[in-house]
């Protein structure tokens, strides 16, 4: 067999008839329909033919391609693959880059990650406030360094001018710190000890009160439940949106933003439910709200909208109803004392204090549940039907006269 020579390989490409040219030992040099040329490897690999292309020419001699080809034969030899043996070089390759490239993003550059990995589910104003906290406090001091070099120094130098000024800040902050750095360490861009862990390292290093000051709740204002008759009867002479959103605020216990984002896909009135996804609810898990009859009658009253999914919709860009509304209404009713959140409370005390409803079935109406890991593995149950009884008489009580409920 007469092999190719570069003459002759450039009166083919000259030619530019489509085809395939034997070199010899499976080397082939192949003219393609657009008249360009390149080198194919022919080989046989488990009784399947196999082309694995070795270039174009002349970005590859002609001894280039017959020392590609020999190395291949070589691996064939040795009961290897060459495409197979190619591309895990290629993927080795390709992931020696990406590590190289992770291990210099800088902190600033992990918390935009971390935001998209983890805030599509966060509010926007929650991502807001948590990626300014980072720009505010953190980045000044580590957004430029690499988390591998971010040390416990570092963390405390960020941390120790607002720990007494602004404690809560200041720990929100540190746990942000922690989240990143934890993220870093799963994704082979650091070793060791977490700089930002609190037990047994930063609480050896800064003040606990401080700590504890951050840690301290802030209770949102809530309406005694003996008024509550009161203003819901205020708010059924009101056939308003923010009204409507009121009213099934309270009836239901539900957070303002599951109120505030409600769809009509979501509720089934043959059974007499509303059912929200993992990605409404605040503990990132399905739950179900039974609905009494005055929840069913509210409902039958809201107007629906054409073209909009949205119970209570509006004219911004989200399509859906100010988050303030009902805070206004409220203001506009003369409750300037009272949060949308703490009618919440206002349920679970008139609950504590007027049925004997366990306090599992009242937290899991509240959509807390209470029960640990090893109790939750076998009690899968979400008392839906004793939370049906316990909103029954919840909503008969919100919309009984006020007169009768003076104590």
């Amino acid at each position: 067999m007469t092999k190719l020579t570069v003459a002759g390989i450039n009166k083919l490409l000259k030619e530019r008839k489509p085809g395939m040219t034997n070199d010899g030992q499976g080397l082939y040099f192949r003219i393609t329909p657009s008249g360009g040329g390149g080198w194919i490897f022919r080989y046989r690999s488990a009784g399947k033919l196999r082309d694995m292309g070795l270039g174009s020419f002349p970005d590859v001699s002609l001894q280039s391609a017959r020392m590609k080809a020999a190395d291949a034969r070589k691996l064939i030899a040795h009961g290897m693959d060459p495409l197979r043996e190619r591309d895990l070089e290629r993927e080795s390759e390709r992931e020696a880059q990406r590590a190289s490239a992770a291990k210099t993003a800088t902190f600033e550059m992990l918390v935009g990650d971390y935001i998209k990995a983890h805030g599509g589910g966060w509010s926007e104003k929650w991502r807001k406030g948590w990626l300014s906290k980072m720009e505010r406090f953190a980045f000044p001091s580590i957004g430029s360094l690499p988390a591998s070099e971010i040390t416990t120094e570092h963390v405390v130098d960020v941390l120790k001018p607002i720990w007494h000024s602004k404690p809560r800040t200041a720990d929100e902050i540190r746990g942000q710190i922690e989240q990143v750095l934890d993220a870093a360490k799963a994704r082979g861009l650091r070793e060791g000890e977490n700089p930002a862990r609190w037990r047994g390292h930063l609480d050896n290093l800064l003040s606990r009160d401080a700590k504890k000051e951050g840690r301290r709740r802030t209770h949102f204002a809530a309406m005694s439940w003996q008024a509550l008759p009161a203003l819901m009867a205020e708010l059924q002479l009101l056939e308003t949106l923010p009204s409507f959103a009121a009213q099934l605020l309270i009836l239901t216990g539900a957070r303002a933003r599951m109120v505030g984002q409600a769809r009509w896909d979501e509720f089934d009135f043959t059974a007499r439910t509303w059912s929200l996804s993992a990605e409404r609810m605040k503990m990132r898990k399905e739950f179900v709200v039974p609905l009494a009859d005055p929840v069913i009658e509210l409902l039958g009253k809201i107007p629906r909208v054409e073209d909009s999914p949205y119970l209570f919709p509006g004219r911004g860009k989200s399509g859906m109803m100010h988050a303030n509304a009902v805070r206004s209404l409220l203001h506009g009713l003369s409750h300037d004392d009272i949060t949308r959140h703490g009618f919440r409370s206002t349920f679970r005390d008139w609950a504590a204090e007027c049925t004997d409803y366990p306090r599992e079935v009242c937290e899991m109406a509240l959509a807390h549940d209470e029960r640990d890991q090893t109790v939750g593995a076998y009690s899968r149950t979400d008392f839906l039907e004793k939370r049906r009884g316990l909103m029954a008489d919840w909503a008969s009580y919100a919309i009984s006269t006020p007169s009768d409920n003076v104590i």
